[in-house]
């Protein structure tokens, strides 16, 4: 049996149960091939547009004798599956502009789709944005840390109809309070944080966005320094930002 590492195992969590599913950007089809052994999904498609990681991915398959219940294919992205064929997509260990210009291009082969379960490696906030601007729900995420890394996995379900959608996403991102108790908080800063994430935060979330707060003040005067105007204007959005990041720290450490 396959023994999935921490990150790995946190999006194996979000996979539907019962359908089949597509790992893009699969490596060495470690993902699948450990949920097929489990009895999880019945079959699946492993894909990746590099020859190397695909027949690593083929040999690996063949190892564990599921050559009849796992499709190895070479291709770009979702470029890799027909519309229809699978219930659950995961994309693992790229950066969000990667992950967002995936599910971009292939927007034909996310019909009958009913899970994203995304974990990028940085630009959360581009995968959230993604999400929320065609009209996926955000259902759940999760942070958590292997060999000093931080991961974040985001699982997103596919809306009955655009009014499900807007209604949970008006929900999700709109009117949250914010914790000094007057107004309420950005979108900009829910997607930056996590929604879900910042609902119930841990202290491994309070130590991730105190080391991003340290790293935007080294930024901020950096910028600072510069007599550019649009220096000037990049330097107030990002004080804003960090302004807005430091109110919720303070509301976790009280």
């Amino acid at each position: 049996m396959i023994q999935l590492s921490k990150r790995l195992s946190a999006v194996a969590e979000y996979a539907l149960p019962g359908g089949a599913l597509a790992d893009i950007g699969t490596d060495h089809a470690l993902l699948p091939v450990s949920l097929v052994q489990r009895g999880i999904i019945p079959n699946a498609v492993a894909g990746d547009v590099h020859v190397g990681p695909a027949r690593a991915a083929e040999r690996q398959v063949l190892s564990a004798g599921l050559a009849s219940k796992i499709d190895v294919r070479i291709g770009d992205g979702l470029a890799v599956l027909e519309p229809n064929e699978v219930e659950t997509i995961t994309i693992a260990g790229m950066g969000g502009g990667t992950i967002v210009d995936i599910l971009s291009g292939g927007a034909a082969a996310l019909a009958g789709v009913r899970r994203l379960v995304l974990q990028p490696n940085v630009g959360e906030r581009l995968v959230r944005a993604w999400l929320l601007e065609n009209g996926w729900k955000l259902v759940q995420e999760t942070l958590l840390e292997e060999d000093g890394l931080l991961y974040e996995v985001l699982a997103a379900d596919a809306p009955s109809d655009a009014a499900e959608a807007a209604a949970w996403n008006e929900a999700l991102y709109e009117g949250v309070p914010a914790p000094s108790g007057g107004g309420t908080l950005s979108r900009s800063v829910l997607l930056l944080m996590g929604p879900h994430l910042l609902r119930s935060p841990t202290r491994l979330f309070a130590r991730k966005w105190t080391a991003y707060v340290a790293k935007l003040d080294e930024l901020i005067e950096r910028i600072g320094r510069s007599e550019q105007p649009e220096a000037h204007k990049k330097r107030a959005e990002l004080t804003a930002e960090r302004n807005e990041v430091s109110e919720v720290l303070q509301w976790l450490s009280t």
